[in-house]
């Protein structure tokens, strides 16, 4: 399976640009989001694996829409940060 990032119209746009894919989508929304609550809350990625137990590679390639995160990758960053990734929707 291509990575998120190749599935959006620009991937040199991630995750500005919204994707048409609804799993690429989704991750993208966790990545924009993901890097927001780092940068508010002056995380590094090297502090947001220590904390969340998620690998610091993974986290990159998160950010960067290389990778399809697990549950448990979001659900590990989201308790670590005390935000929301996941989009919910209605």
């Amino acid at each position: 399976m291509r990575p998120p990032r190749e599935l959006t119209e620009d991937p040199e746009a991630w995750p500005r640009l919204a994707c048409g894919d609804v799993g690429a989508e989704v991750v993208r929304e966790i990545s924009r989001r993901l890097a927001e609550a780092l940068a508010a809350k002056g995380t590094s990625l090297r502090q947001a694996a220590s904390g969340s137990g998620v690998n610091r590679q993974a986290i990159a390639d998160l950010l960067a829409g290389r990778s399809w995160p697990d549950v448990a990758t979001v659900a590990r960053l989201e308790n670590f940060l005390a935000v929301p990734l996941y989009p919910h929707r209605g």
